[in-house]
């Protein structure tokens, strides 16, 4: 998304686009680790790829973009008028990427972190748009060698849009802690269940959970601020985990861990669209709500990259801890009506990737053992077709 069409400024375009937003449209951003098929390191070919595809396989060109570092790429699905059609590009721009890749003796990581590569050796991909990330953040930019799911779902109406990603604000941590994948950063084991969200959403400016804002204009005057003030020359120098997205007309969901298989990608990306589509019902039909303080969904961000699923998560309005392990059921009740109408079913793994990751840790697995299994799985499942179980 590095051109000036999609990062532009202009919030009176940027309103226009809300109101011309279709509800329930859904586009998907996978992010890969560019890997040498054997030694399974980090390389630097981004551009190489995207080469590649423009000789090969023009279709796929479309669909893959670069993000930051040259030794990542990321998968784009486009615009799909509903999940569905959003999952059905993807798995075909999956299959010729992963086909691609292949034939050039390399392979693709989907992990939220690599677990031993050297930030300080990574070169960032020729663009505009990523040397001014790498020239205004230094050593914050060059320490972000992390990979994730992003998801888009569109909302009609900007301060509607603005109201959802309010009544996201507490779901966060709970997405992030179903998604955690990254025990491993700088060629050790973390401690954490994701790396990736303590090097980088703690660590960039405008990052991570943002202020409840109420409205669209409020909003407005916030990155009017920001503009006045020269703190940022694109709106998507607002990294926020959750955004509205001024050229494409959705809320973006950015929280989540990269998944390491097709699979529970899909039912990740599936529960999202639930879950915004659920908060835009909410508002629709004044649903109380009351939008927590930072600092309480601070408390189980902390939790959530921490321990994951492994851990305890609080219900701030009951005043009491609950099991991280139930928190895909919180979700699925209560989206349990848009999903419905929807037609979204979403069902997850017994263990998500940081817990099986610390499973072979335990029982004495290498850190390249464990990666490599984990690049197996992902070769296994995202170059061909696969299907969200039903449940929940």
């Amino acid at each position: 998304m590095d051109s000036d069409a999609n990062t532009s400024l202009d919030l009176d375009l940027a309103e226009q686009r809300f109101a011309q937003a279709i509800d329930h449209t859904v586009g998907l951003e996978e992010e890969f680790a560019i890997l040498d098929g054997s030694t399974l390191d980090l390389v630097p070919r981004f551009e190489q790829l995207r080469s590649l595809a423009e000789e090969r396989d023009p279709a796929l060109r479309e669909g893959i973009t670069g993000e930051l570092i040259s030794s990542e790429i990321e998968i784009v699905s486009g615009r799909g008028e509903d999940l569905a059609d959003a999952i059905s590009k993807q798995r075909d721009r999956r299959r010729r990427l992963f086909s691609l890749v292949e034939s050039e003796g390399l392979a693709l990581g989907s992990t939220g972190t690599h677990p031993w590569a050297d930030y300080r050796e990574q070169s960032v991909i020729d663009t505009e748009h990523y040397h001014r990330v790498a020239d205004g953040l230094r050593y914050v930019a060059a320490r972000n060698n992390t990979f994730s799911l992003h998801v888009h779902v569109g909302v009609r109406d900007a301060d509607r849009a603005m109201k959802v990603c309010d009544r996201l604000r507490p779901a966060l941590p709970l997405l992030l802690a179903l998604s955690a994948n990254s025990p491993y950063v700088d060629g050790r084991d973390s401690g954490l269940h994701s790396a990736r969200t303590q090097t980088f959403t703690r660590s960039f400016p405008r990052c991570g959970v943002p202020d409840a804002f109420g409205s669209w204009s409020a909003y407005r005057r916030y990155i009017d601020l920001l503009v006045k003030t020269r703190s940022i020359v694109e709106f998507t120098q607002v990294w926020w985990s959750v955004r509205p997205h001024f050229a494409f007309g959705t809320v973006e969901v950015r929280i989540c861990d990269a998944q390491t298989s097709g699979s529970e990608s899909e039912a990740l990306a599936s529960l999202i669209v639930a879950c915004v589509a659920q908060a835009a019902r909410d508002v629709d039909e004044g649903v109380p709500f009351v939008d927590p303080p930072q600092r309480l969904v601070e408390e189980n961000m902390w939790r959530a990259i921490r321990f994951g699923l492994d851990g305890r998560m609080v219900d701030f309005e009951l005043g009491e801890e609950y099991p991280a392990a139930a928190i895909a059921d919180r979700l699925a009740a209560w989206t349990a009506p848009v999903r419905s109408e929807l037609g979204i079913d979403v069902c997850f793994p017994e263990r998500n990737g940081a817990q099986r990751q610390r499973a072979q840790i335990e029982a004495g697995a290498s850190r390249e053992e464990v990666y490599a299994a984990a690049v197996r799985e992902t070769s296994e499942t995202f170059a061909q077709e696969v299907t969200v179980c039903e449940g929940a």
